[in-house]
C-alpha cells in the first residue's frame, strides 16, 4: 500500500485497488454508478441521481474538497489489474468538522460486489486515517437494514456504537428500523 498523493492523483494502492483523485473525466462513471437502482437502494430507494446534479453539484464539490480538507475526500476506486472504474471510497470530514475524526464511506458498482473489495478499501482507509493522517476516530453510518454494508464495517474493524432514528420527508423501506453508527478509535 502506498500512502502518498502522487502526481497522477493516486492516494492509496491495495492488493487489488487503486484509490485516486477524481477528475472531470470521471463524470460518466459517477453518473452510471448513481443510476443503478441496486446501488442506490439504501440511499434513494433506487432512484438515480440526475446527471445534471452529478455534473453541476456532486463532482465539483468532490474536486473542491481536495484543497479544502487535505488528506480527506472522496476517491475513485479503480482495478489495479485492468484500470476499470469500480466505484469510490471516502474519508469525509464528519458532521461538526472535528479535525481528529473522519467519516468512512464507499459506493461500488454491482459488478464489484461480493469480492471483498469494499472491505479491502475500507481497511486501507482506516489504516491511512490513523497512520498517515493521525486521526483519533473513524466513524460510519448506514441504514440498520443494510446488512451487507454493516458486515463491511465490522470486517474493517469498526464496532456498532448506536442505533438512532431520523425523520425523513420521503422515507424508504427499512427507515423504520433506524440508522446505525459504527466507529473505530486509533488505539483499537
Amino acid at each position: 500500500m502506498t500512502e502518498a498523493d502522487t502526481p497522477d492523483g493516486t492516494v492509496l494502492d491495495t492488493g487489488r485497488l487503486r484509490l485516486r483523485r477524481f477528475t472531470p473525466a470521471d463524470l460518466d462513471h459517477l453518473v452510471e454508478l448513481d443510476a443503478d437502482p441496486e446501488v442506490m437502494r439504501y440511499l434513494t430507494n433506487g432512484r438515480p441521481t440526475p446527471a445534471t446534479v452529478v455534473r453541476d453539484e456532486l463532482l465539483p464539490r468532490v474536486l473542491a474538497e481536495y484543497d479544502r480538507t487535505p488528506g480527506l475526500g472522496r476517491w475513485a476506486a479503480v482495478s489495479r489489474a485492468d484500470g476499470d472504474f469500480l466505484g469510490w471510497f471516502a474519508l469525509d470530514p464528519p458532521p461538526g468538522d472535528d479535525p481528529t475524526e473522519a467519516e468512512l464511506g464507499y459506493r461500488l458498482r454491482r459488478a464489484a460486489w461480493g469480492r471483498g473489495l469494499a472491505t479491502e478499501g475500507a481497511r486501507a482507509l482506516v489504516r491511512y486515517a490513523f497512520d498517515q493522517l493521525g486521526l483519533r476516530r473513524v466513524r460510519a453510518e448506514t441504514m440498520a437494514v443494510n446488512v451487507r454494508s454493516r458486515r463491511v464495517l465490522e470486517r474493517a474493524g469498526l464496532r456498532l456504537v448506536r442505533t438512532f432514528h431520523l425523520t425523513w420527508d420521503d422515507p424508504i423501506p427499512g427507515t423504520e428500523h433506524g440508522e446505525v453508527e459504527y466507529e473505530i478509535l486509533r488505539p483499537e
